[in-house]
């Protein structure tokens, strides 16, 4: 069954995910898109792991199926290889390394920033 959930979530994830990458004009030089989604995903991941899936007392197959299912499969390692790859076949160097260092640097970012609200929202 909790396959099924995960499933599921990976749908709806998924569909989430082009659906942000149509309203982000996917089609740009610069895969803004791919980034938001990307880190977006980091803080949520962060934030539900260390607070909401705790204060809620959610099943551990809801939060499988909500971390791995719906936060996997919105978030997307693949496409951040692809578009980097292109970038640099394009001659974009430039733009390659900065989406690399943004992704990288930023979902790290974001996963810290996650936590750390994670953490305040446990203290008030």
């Amino acid at each position: 069954m909790i396959y099924l959930w995960i499933g599921i979530a990976g749908m709806l994830g998924a569909i989430l995910r082009y659906l942000i990458s149509v309203l982000l004009l996917a089609d740009s030089l610069f895969p803004f898109a791919t980034l938001t989604i990307n880190l977006l995903g980091s803080f949520l991941l962060a934030w539900l792991t260390s607070h909401v899936f705790k204060k809620a007392r959610l099943s551990p197959h809801l939060s499988t199926a909500i971390g791995t299912g719906f936060i996997g499969s919105f978030t997307t390692f693949s496409a951040l290889s692809v578009e980097t790859l292109r970038l640099f076949q394009d001659g974009n160097n430039f733009l390659g390394m900065v989406y690399v260092v943004m992704s990288l640097f930023g979902g790290l970012a974001m996963s810290h920033l996650g936590l750390n609200v994670s953490k305040e929202v446990q203290e008030s």
